[in-house]
Order: structure tokens, then sequence, then C-alpha cells
């Protein structure tokens, strides 16, 4: 009796796990179906992008920013004027000198044996000269006893004069040693500071070898180097680390470009030389130039679009990118100037002008 009841169960179980099982699927089925209708029926909305505006503003100055370097007006090569040994060193590079102080000494040993042969050829040249002196003494009495003839006593007035010429020589050849001896001792033309040093002792110099570089007391100037595309320009200002503006003023220029960095080197005075400035002292320095008419209009480069026909730039007008025809009239590494037909104060789009198309919705980002 009680089999009978169990089996009669596990039927009564299978039924009742297919409809649990029935019902999720349609449950999932409605749910899904209405997930699809849900999202049929939102409308579709594409995103706005959103662009970087400027303010138009007529400016028609082109300003180049470059830095410089203070330098002396005068910076001489200090060298000795022969050749020899550097025997001595008696400054360093950075060091402040003043008017005949010791800069370095050349081996001095050959100079004065030099001087030793010059005196000894002066010597020798003195001796000669006495005795054909002697000679035209005596030959003047013979002359006048009629014991020689006139010839021969003009040929002993040559060899006077010759020996007379040959001492001369020899007395300028002292002094030569005698100088090269003093050039020897090298020292400070004038007061400034050795902004370089590069001999050392034992080392062996020529004549005319740089071996440091004085930096002149007194007048100051400013060294800049400009691009290669751009010609030094006459005027402009520095602004030192104290804040102070000064006018600047082109002295000089180089002739050509540097083959190497392709720069141009200039050379600037301060007007107001009443400014203490440190030589090597970095400044900065600013020159302006006008370009182009009074309604050029100043824009950053990324405004400028290129992909048709002619230089475009865009207007942001009701939230809609519109484009403009537009003339460069100079560019620089920042800024173009431009010609358009805009008024001041208009929004132009500064960047991602290459994704733009006439009419397209856009946002301006909030400066």
């Amino acid at each position: 009796m009680v089999a009978v009841k169990s089996a009669n169960k596990i039927p009564l179980l299978y039924t009742l796990v297919k409809v649990l099982t029935l019902f999720v699927f349609v449950f999932v089925i409605y749910g899904l179906t209405s997930c699809s209708d849900d999202d049929a029926n939102k409308p579709s909305q594409t995103p706005i992008p959103w662009v970087k505006t400027t303010q138009v503003h007529f400016d028609n100055q082109s300003t180049l920013e470059l830095s410089g370097v203070v330098r002396a007006r005068f910076e001489t090569p200090v060298a000795f004027q022969l050749n020899g040994r550097i025997a001595a060193r008696h400054i360093n590079a950075g060091q402040r000198v003043v008017k005949g102080q010791a800069l370095f000494d050349l081996d001095t040993r050959d100079l004065k044996q030099s001087i030793r042969a010059a005196e000894a050829d002066l010597a020798a040249a003195q001796t000669a000269l006495a005795t054909v002196t002697a000679d035209v003494v005596r030959d003047r009495q013979l002359v006048a006893e009629n014991f020689v003839s006139r010839q021969a006593l003009e040929r002993t007035e040559l060899v006077e004069r010759e020996a007379r010429t040959r001492l001369d020589a020899a007395r300028a050849r002292l002094q030569q040693a005698i100088n090269a001896l003093n050039y020897a001792d090298l020292r400070a033309e004038e007061a400034g500071v050795l902004i370089e040093v590069n001999g050392e002792p034992s080392q062996v110099v020529t004549f005319g070898q740089a071996i440091a570089v004085l930096a002149r007391d007194g007048e100051r100037e400013i060294e800049v180097f400009f691009p290669e595309s751009i010609q030094p320009r006459q005027t402009g200002s520095v602004r030192l680390a104290d804040g102070s503006l000064h006018a600047l003023k082109l002295r000089e220029s180089a002739g050509a470009a540097n083959p190497t960095s392709r720069t141009w080197r200039a050379r600037y005075r301060i007007t107001q030389a009443d400014h203490a400035l440190s030589l090597g002292e970095v400044v900065r320095t600013r020159f302006t130039k006008g370009v182009g008419a009074s309604n050029t209009i100043k824009i950053p480069l990324g405004a400028l679009d290129e992909r048709g026909e002619g230089v475009r730039i865009w207007q942001l007008l009701d939230n809609q990118a519109q484009p403009l025809s537009a003339q460069i009239i100079a560019l620089d590494n920042e800024y173009a100037w431009v010609t358009a037909d805009l008024s001041e104060g208009s929004h132009i789009i500064a960047l991602g002008v290459n994704q733009l198309k006439p009419g397209m919705a856009v946002q301006a980002l909030t400066p």
C-alpha cells in the first residue's frame, strides 16, 4: 500500500517542474521584448563636439622673444707675441684682473741666450767700426802727404759706412732680444674679467695663439642669436632680473648665418648704460615688427584650415561652425597674421578645425 502511494507522487513532481520551467521561459521572453520596445522608442542622438575658441582682435605687430646673454663690449684674446713653452700660470678663469697684472710666464732660457748672442754681435760690430775708423784717419793723413791715392781713401770710407750699418743692425737685434724677453712676461692690457683660460704650464704655444679671453670692464652688450629665417631687428627691449625694462639698439650683426647652427648673431647696446649687468647673465629680449595693415588679425596656427582650395578659418555663429576664406600675411612658430571678413570681438575656432564641416553644430569650451 505504501509503494503505490510513492509511485503516484513521482508523476506529480515531474508535472510541477515542467510548469515552473515554462513559466520562467515566458517571463524571460516577455522581458527581452519589453527592452527591445523601449530601445526602439528612444530617439537616436549624435554627441555635439566641444571646441576651443578665441576672440578676434586686430593686431599687426609681430613679436619675437629670444634669450640673450650679457657680454662685454670688448672681449680680447690674450696671446704671447712669440713662440715658447709656458713656465707659469698666475690666473684662473672667472678671476678679475687689473691693468698690468701678470697672467703667464714663458721659459726664458733661450731668450736670455739670444740676448747674450746679440750683445756679442754688438761688441764685434763696435770693434770692427773702431778699426775701420782708425784706417780712415790714417788714410786721410797719407792722402795729404801723397802716400796713397784718393781712391784708396774712398774705399776705406765705404768700409767705415758699412761697419756703422752693421753696428746699427747689431743694436736693433739686441733690442729685439730684450723685447722678446719682456714679451715672455704676459700681463693684462686692461682691467677686466678672464672669461676663458686654456693655457697650462709646460704647454708649447705659438705666436698669436689665444690662451685666454679678457672681458674688459666698461660697456656691456646683449648677444642674441636669431633664427636663420629672421634678420636681426634694429631695436628691441630687454627685461632684466629685477623686472626693469630697457631699450636695445643693434650695434652689429653677422654678415652671414652660422653654417652649423643656422642662426644670425647680433650684438645689442643697452641705451640706459647705468645698470650693472653680470657677465654671462641670461636675459629675455623682445623684438616687435609691423605686419600688414591695421585690420590684420593675429590668430593661433591651429585655427588655420588648408584642406580646401586656399586657407580658411572657422567662425562660431549660433553654436555652428561656418568657414571663412583668409589670406596669410605672416607666420611664426605660434601665430599667423591673416586678413579675413571678421569684425573685432568675433569668435573663431582655434583647435580641431580639420574635423569641421560647414554648419556643423559645436559647443564652445568655457575658458
